[in-house]
């Protein structure tokens, strides 16, 4: 009976896909801004965690599986630093989600180092 039960238990730990804390999430962080030869800080909101995948191991040719990536939804806020009528442009994630790799933006290729299999942010 303990045997079943153990079974049971790791077959949802390896269920749950998660790396505790760093799954892809918003995090707020304060980032330097310039405009007028004046530096500021805003504070503003990003995309950080890690996304599960798994490679398989068998290697086709007919393609790799998608890799998806810690991404958001992103909107622009607008800051004006004192004594300067340069506004300065920073984005903002509204929402955070592992999703499609998107090679128009970001760098898709493969990492060819080991890493962890959960990263610590």
């Amino acid at each position: 009976m303990q045997l079943v039960v153990v079974a049971t238990v790791l077959a949802l730990v390896g269920a749950e896909h998660r790396c505790g804390p760093t799954q892809c999430r918003p995090m707020n962080m304060s980032m330097e801004v310039e405009s007028c030869g004046i530096r500021d800080e805003v504070h503003t909101t990003v995309c950080v965690g890690h996304c599960y995948h798994e490679d398989p191991v068998y290697h086709s040719y007919v393609g790799w599986p998608e890799q998806k990536v810690c991404g958001g939804d992103w909107h622009y806020e607008v800051k004006f630093i004192q004594d300067c009528p340069i506004a300065v442009t920073y984005p903002v994630a509204r929402s955070c989600a592992c999703d499609a790799c998107n090679t128009g933006y970001t760098d898709c290729g493969r990492f060819g180092h080991d890493l962890p299999s959960c990263l610590l942010f």
